[in-house]
């Protein structure tokens, strides 16, 4: 059990009786949640990005993994920040939300664990997809594999899918199902709020990819639920990434 993060010192927060949320807080934490999406943040990088003349597309018009890249990371130092941001004004502690209280070291070995139980999730997801609804996989292969080229840019590659995806993205699922916990209408709803967000951000990769990763979106969110820390998803989420890459390489290179 983990205390309960702080609210603010003053009752604005809370109902006159102490314990439901007014419209303003539903309200407030509803913009944080969308400004925390990833889709507002990351078109304001794209933009900016743009605008300074950092290339979308390669020479050959394949999809440029610097602008991937820089986007990526960009996105993910924003987001945190905000969240960060949010967690404070309302008085909370962010190491409370996202650490919580078991330690780090047993926190580490549970997403060592995990990260093969969510390869086994993707990996069944995928295999009864394709057994029993082939119409579903509408990409042939994954395009972001296509960015990688040379070592040099597998590696930088294998940095942002530990940053953006198991870092920032498992910060940003922990904190989205705080603000559904507390304010927006509980767990249930926030997990399959964040799921379905999580899926459809992976359509590019394909039907069968997104239902997929909307799979292991409500894996890793009941792992927070469950530890109230970030810490076992992002390794299992960090790991689950860079074990796809490797097989990518193994199979495709």
């Amino acid at each position: 059990m983990t205390a309960e993060p702080e609210l603010a010192s003053s009752d604005s927060r809370v109902s006159h009786d102490g314990t439901r949320p007014i419209l303003a807080d539903r309200t407030v934490a509803l913009l944080e949640v969308l400004l925390c999406s990833d889709y507002p943040t990351q078109l304001v990088l794209t933009a900016i990005l743009v605008r300074f003349g950092i290339p979308l597309q390669r020479p050959d018009g394949g999809l440029s993994l610097q602008f991937v890249a820089t986007l990526s990371i960009l996105d993910a130092v924003l987001l945190v920040g905000l969240i960060l941001l949010f967690l404070r004004a309302h008085g909370e502690k962010p190491r409370t939300v996202l650490i919580g209280g078991n330690p780090i070291g047993r926190e580490l070995r549970a997403g060592v664990g995990l990260i093969v139980v969510a390869f086994a999730i993707a990996g069944i997801a995928l295999a009864a997809l394709l057994r029993f609804a082939p119409q579903l996989h509408t990409v042939p292969s994954n395009p972001l594999t296509g960015l990688i080229r040379t070592p040099g840019e597998t590696a930088l590659f294998a940095l942002v899918v530990v940053v953006a995806g198991g870092i920032r993205e498992e910060i940003q699922r922990a904190f989205l199902m705080h603000r559904f916990e507390r304010w927006l209408g509980g767990t249930t709803l926030g997990v399959v709020a964040t799921s379905t967000v999580f899926g459809i951000g992976h359509l590019t990769q394909g039907l069968d990819a997104a239902i997929t990763t909307a799979s292991l979106g409500v894996f890793w969110a009941l792992v927070y639920l469950r530890r109230r820390s970030v810490v076992a998803p992002i390794v299992s989420h960090s790991g689950f990434n860079l074990l796809q890459l490797v097989q990518f390489l193994a199979i495709g290179h």
